[in-house]
């Protein structure tokens, strides 16, 4: 076999690369099967690393706020923390729960930028890095799988997602004690008869309606982040594809225009992703208010 013959062998073909990106890194492989055992180590990883961070930037705001003229990072925190308590006291309107609404919208807000902020690394950048570390341990660089944006894997997503409906749960029924909440479910929102035959059926129909409602929230507040952060990982990927056609290519004129085209579309869609970044933290954390102010209002 010749040379060319083997190299062009080695080489991962364009399908090759975007499914090596899209595996994750996880305790034991998966198969087909349902396995609620088998868990995305990289996802879990980042996502308690960046929350983490995100409260010590958080904390370090925080500790060092001064009551004179701020500096750049506390002004900045301070915008953000206005923006959101403000959002808050439109939607949520008992104070007494806002003093945990408004803080958790905060984090939430924060922690869904910097996961999805891991979508302007370059693309290879930490997967490379930690192919040499898998190598250099003994095992296969090829199996060395990572993926460094959270929010592209929707067990993280859907894991905030309904995180969020177990709060919303929490506040219906504290705010509407648990014999109102259950009148709610049978009684909102067709309402309820005087015949206990229509009274049955309308319940029977009023409980359905609310657990379609609760679990369509649920799934596309979780899918709505997902899908976006997925779609624009795969973009970012055809890109750097881009980048590969021109390191492979013979032909000069075409090898410039793959040049000037991985350049050109790598930074526009750059720009245009960190609106997508800021405007996904924002709607996930928008819609957990909206979620929480609905769960206080009685129907």
């Amino acid at each position: 076999m010749s040379a060319e013959a083997m190299s062009a062998e080695a080489a991962p073909s364009a399908s090759d690369y975007i499914v090596h990106h899209l595996t994750h890194w996880q305790n034991k492989p998966q198969t087909e099967i349902v396995d609620f055992s088998v868990f995305n180590i990289d996802s879990l990883f980042f996502s308690i690393l960046l929350g983490v961070l995100g409260c010590f930037f958080l904390w370090k705001a925080a500790s060092r706020a001064t009551s004179g003229v701020p500096g750049r990072f506390q002004a900045a925190v301070e915008i953000l923390i206005e923006m959101v308590d403000g959002q808050a006291k439109s939607i949520v309107h008992n104070a007494k729960s806002r003093k945990l609404v408004a803080p958790l919208a905060l984090t939430v807000f924060v922690w869904i930028f910097l996961l999805n902020a891991m979508d302007l690394l370059p693309l290879d950048l930490l997967p490379t890095a930690w192919g040499w570390i898998y190598g250099a341990a003994g095992h296969d660089s090829h199996h060395a799988y990572l993926r460094v944006v959270p929010t592209a894997d929707l067990s993280v997503t859907m894991g905030l997602s309904v995180s969020v409906l177990l709060i919303c749960l929490f506040y219906n029924m504290k705010i509407k004690g648990l014999g109102g909440w259950a009148h709610e479910l049978v009684s909102a929102p067709f309402g309820t008869s005087k015949n206990p035959v229509f009274a049955v059926i309308l319940g029977v129909v009023n409980i359905f309606e609310q657990v379609i409602s609760f679990t369509a929230k649920t799934v596309s507040h979780g899918m709505r982040l997902f899908g976006n952060m997925y779609a624009g990982e795969l973009v970012f990927m055809l890109i750097a594809l881009l980048g590969g056609s021109w390191a492979l290519s013979t032909d000069p004129m075409g090898s410039l225009m793959l040049f000037l085209l991985h350049v050109v579309a790598g930074w526009a869609w750059a720009v245009f992703h960190i609106i997508i970044i800021l405007l996904q933290a924002f709607v996930f954390m928008m819609l957990t208010l909206v979620y929480i102010g609905q769960a206080h209002d009685a129907h």
